[in-house]
């Protein structure tokens, strides 16, 4: 039987101090009930003898410590999941917001999951084909890798994260794919963007939608992400899908952290976030991944925002240190009008390897993506020295080096954003890239690929 308090002590913001009570645990959920009959939720943020510190969902007004009555519930915040899940739409607490039913959970699972051994952990090795060439051609996603992209205000990510949810796909298996999709402190113009795209494209009947916009709860958006993932680990582990989970925007996420923070006085960080950004931002992270044994796995691209498109500051700075690379926006190629403005040289897969070559995508590949690198690398530096002393300065290969990073930019980068380019019409554009070049500068290529693949035209 539970026990009722009416030991609420002081109120500030969202955080009520109850005291006196008894076997309280930390995260623990709390149901507060108010003079006039209204539950209102929250969750143990701390414990301290017999004081408990709680955070309250829906915020404090209206509150009266003297008529409410507190209860501790005995468990975390649980979402019941269902295979029932896929065409939906919640909030950022698991409820349905697509005004649709009430799921029938087939069971109720702990949002904050459950530690995976590091030895039953399985290494990411199979290719996932976005559709988007600068993404599988040069850093290429592989089934179970946590991928962010850094993105910055006004820059398209929202289109990209909605193009890669409606494309992606693991090549040569007949495994299912789903898609969970969660988005924290969007307005509600991106939430309406996102759900009627996912609607148009068909997409939403094999994606799983979890909203919170700007105007809900700060602690409702450090929910999200464990809802979704939640629901990610059911589908992987459980009904044998490949998962691929889309966070957007981590940036508002950390925000909402450093608000919750605040309010408890806790001693700041860098930039005022807390202390423990990067242990929180792990529980997240590390959510993704294989387990032997399993048919299923959780790919993650966690989307943000970089602040002032600075690559130090400390959410892209430290979510860099617990994933596997990043793909970073350019506002100079946005510029330019190219889609999606993705800045390949300093992106980068650190699983690329693993995910590339016979028999996962084509035997070419590695090597044509080195060859692509060093070309348009060198293209751009061509293209520098002719600002600094004109275009008489460089050489006739300079020339073509130039020649072929501004090619590069228009056909390979650049593509629409209903453009589902295979792996193959991926290597086959970056050949033609290549004809560009004297035969005698591809020197990152096997002679054999030369002959079979690169087209005769191009030839010196």
């Amino acid at each position: 039987m539970l026990k009722e308090y009416k030991t609420a002590k002081e109120i500030v913001g969202p955080l009520m101090l109850v005291e006196n009570v008894e076997g309280v645990k930390y995260n623990e959920l709390v149901e507060i009930e108010t003079g006039s009959g209204e539950i209102r939720r929250g969750q143990v943020l701390e414990v301290s003898g017999d004081k408990a510190l709680v955070q309250l969902f829906e915020g404090s007004t209206g509150l009266n410590i003297h008529d409410c009555k507190v209860r501790f519930v005995g468990k975390s915040i649980e979402l019941g999941v269902s295979i029932d899940m896929l065409g939906r739409v919640f909030d950022g607490f698991g409820r349905p917001r697509d005004k649709g039913p009430m799921i029938i959970p087939e069971k109720r699972l702990d949002i904050n999951g459950s530690p995976i051994n590091p030895a039953a952990r399985d290494y990411p090795s199979e290719f996932i084909q976005t559709g988007i060439s600068a993404i599988d051609g040069l850093n290429t996603l592989v089934r179970g890798q946590k991928l962010p992209i850094f993105s910055g205000s006004g820059l398209p990510h929202a289109q990209l994260a909605a193009q890669i949810a409606r494309q992606a796909k693991v090549i040569g298996t007949e495994s299912k794919f789903a898609v969970v999709f969660a988005a924290m402190g969007i307005t509600f113009e991106e939430a309406d963007y996102f759900i009627s795209d996912f609607r148009r494209t068909g997409a939403i009947d094999r994606s799983v939608l979890f909203i919170n916009l700007a105007n809900d709860p700060a602690i409702e958006r450090i929910a999200t992400p464990r809802m979704a993932l939640t629901c990610a680990e059911f589908l992987a582990y459980e009904k044998d899908m490949h998962v691929l989970v889309i966070l957007t925007d981590m940036t508002n996420y950390c925000e909402a952290l450093r608000e919750v923070s605040a309010a408890r006085k806790e001693v700041p960080g860098r930039r005022g976030y807390p202390g423990y950004l990067y242990t929180d931002l792990s529980t997240i992270y590390e959510r993704a991944g294989r387990i032997r044994g399993k048919k299923g796995s959780i790919t993650q691209i966690p989307i943000l925002t970089m602040p002032e498109d600075d690559k130090t500051h400390p959410i892209p700075d430290l979510t860099g240190y617990i994933t596997e690379g990043q793909i970073i926006l350019s506002r100079e190629l946005h510029r330019k009008g190219i889609y999606p403005p993705i800045d390949v040289l300093p992106s980068l897969s650190r699983l690329k390897d693993k995910g590339i070559g016979k028999g996962k995508t084509r035997e070419d590949h590695a090597d044509t993506m080195n060859q692509l690198f060093a070309s348009y690398a060198r293209g751009k530096q061509a293209k520098e020295l002719a600002v600094i002393l004109g275009e008489a300065a460089l050489s006739d290969t300079d020339k073509l080096y130039a020649k072929f990073a501004d090619e590069f930019e228009k056909r390979y980068v650049a593509q629409r954003e209903d453009e589902d380019r295979s792996i193959e019409e991926t290597l086959t554009i970056g050949w033609e890239l290549l004809t560009i070049l004297p035969r005698a500068e591809l020197k990152r290529i096997r002679d054999e690929y030369i002959e079979k693949y690169l087209p005769k035209k191009g030839e010196e």
